[in-house]
């Protein structure tokens, strides 16, 4: 599972890493940066396989355009990279690709009775981009609500210790495939690949990570395991 992650670099940033822009109007919806502490029901930016150039801001948790209320966008943060071709996610792996931006993100290990909060991070918090589905939904009233999820995978060997499911990370050089709507959705999971041991590592954080009210700076600053649970963390 993955519901918690970070997204603290400048637009400009983005924009450069991407080779993608904001609309001048979502920007001021986009807003404020950065968010230490990103959580399920944020507003954040996504790359569209049907704009890739563009960012556009989406509700985190997926709202299927059948469902009859918004409240199952809750249950829809995460797709299992297993299940996409069942009938909840396959039309929108058929159709609707995306990227979604991070530079880090949360899990907890059990270690006893204790939750250890871990930011996962790629080479010291470079950006990179989850894969994930998103979705176009009319509510009842004609509210329309653009949402994401994000596709997880079993964690590789360095990252199952904390966690035995991480993101589906994409390689920079898998990120415009991903988008390419001339791949199937068959063709397309075929870039989903176990991501490299080197490239990859976390590190113990505040628990106050656990609660969505907090979001500053210090969440993802290192915290050093202390007491009984400093020999296990890293075992």
């Amino acid at each position: 599972m993955c519901g918690r992650s970070s997204l603290t670099k400048t637009e400009k940033e983005l924009e450069a890493r991407f080779q993608a822009s904001f609309y001048s109007e979502d920007l001021e919806r986009y807003n404020p940066l950065p968010n230490f502490n990103v959580a399920p029901t944020h507003i954040m930016p996504i790359i569209t396989n049907l704009d890739p150039t563009h960012f556009r801001p989406m509700k985190w948790g997926l709202i299927p355009f059948w469902a009859k209320d918004a409240k199952l966008g809750y249950k829809m943060i995460n797709a299992r990279i297993e299940t996409l071709d069942e009938k909840t996610f396959k039309n929108s792996l058929e159709k609707r690709r995306c990227l979604v931006p991070m530079d880090g993100y949360y899990e907890w290990k059990v270690v006893g009775k204790k939750k250890i909060p871990h930011r996962i991070v790629i080479e010291h918090g470079k950006l990179f981009a989850a894969a994930g589905l998103w979705e176009k939904w009319k509510s009842p009233t004609g509210e329309i609500i653009e949402s994401y999820t994000i596709i997880t995978q079993p964690a590789i060997e360095k990252m199952a210790h904390i966690h035995d499911r991480m993101p589906a990370i994409l390689l920079p050089g898998q990120e415009k495939d991903w988008l390419d709507s001339t791949l199937s959705g068959k063709e397309a999971l075929q870039l989903i690949v176990p991501y490299p041991d080197e490239m990859i590592d976390a590190y113990t954080v505040s628990d106050r990570v656990g609660k969505v009210s907090e979001n500053d700076k210090a969440l993802i600053e290192e915290v050093k395991a202390i007491g009984e649970f400093q020999g296990d963390l890293f075992s």
